[in-house]
């Protein structure tokens, strides 16, 4: 039986169940299919991960660029870093690009905010030819909203698409990790309500939402939301599906021990 782990690293109970209705309907998984599990305090962990097929790790208030960090968001990077050591398929959306870049190397600061929205998204040489993003355009929309963004990668990191306002909108750290700036999770219905659970943190003004909304439901995003359904098509072959990665790398090496 199928199963994949969603991990919601939040302290709003509407906001996680909006979250598992985003990922049921963008990935096409049966409710039963998806095993949500919620780190809303620092008594919560992760618990035993032996099992699942895959993991979604969804998006998050927390911000790695807060000059303090709560204990809860101290233990929910400590539940995170744990994902990095697991040999199955692993998506992190949002505030994970900016931890994943955080605990790898990368860099991230306050220069490439994007407010709640549409953004372009456009892939690299490298996306074209990743298992996660090879079957779509080389540029589409998306819904986004963060105030903070990476501006580097770690070493070893590849970056499968960039953006005119966000310049790492989508990477994959290793073998079996990816990371979205954007949400893939995300279509106008999702989007309308993530929203209006964040009318006052800080990603538009409460004033504006209604227009925001209205604007919004002209953009497509099926592109985007693609990349959902895919990651599941990876998670159930798995570990084929990291097949392309693994042989390049290896022609890499052979070329350097070459020299």
């Amino acid at each position: 039986m199928f199963s994949l782990a969603l991990v919601s690293a939040r302290q709003d109970p509407a906001a996680c169940a909006s979250e598992f209705q985003d990922v049921q309907r963008t990935t096409g998984l049966r409710p039963s299919d998806i095993d949500h599990r919620i780190i809303d305090s620092t008594t919560v962990t992760l618990g035993d991960m032996r099992g699942v097929d895959g993991v979604i790790v969804g998006g998050s208030s927390l911000n790695v660029t807060d000059d303090v960090h709560s204990p809860y968001q101290q233990h929910v990077h400590r539940e995170l870093a744990q994902l990095l050591e697991l040999d199955v398929p692993t998506l992190f959306i949002c505030f994970g690009n900016t931890y994943l870049a955080d605990i790898t190397g990368g860099t991230v600061d306050r220069c490439h905010p994007e407010p709640a929205g549409s953004t372009t998204v456009e892939l690299t040489d490298a996306g074209r030819t990743d298992p996660l993003t090879q079957h779509l355009p080389d540029s589409f929309h998306a819904f986004t909203g963060h105030k903070e963004a990476v501006s580097a990668v770690g070493q070893g990191v590849r970056v499968l698409a960039s953006g005119p306002t966000c310049p790492v909108q989508l990477v994959r750290a290793n073998r079996s990790t990816w990371a979205s700036q954007f949400h893939p999770d995300l279509d106008y219905e999702g989007m309308a309500a993530r929203m209006s659970f964040n009318l006052t943190g800080g990603y538009f003004s409460p004033e504006d939402y209604e227009g925001i909304v209205a604007r919004l439901a002209a953009v497509e995003t099926a592109a985007a939301n693609s990349i959902m359904r895919r990651f599941v098509e990876i998670c159930r072959a798995w570990p084929l599906g990291g097949s392309e990665l693994e042989a390049e790398r290896h022609a890499e090496r052979s070329r350097v021990g070459a020299h």
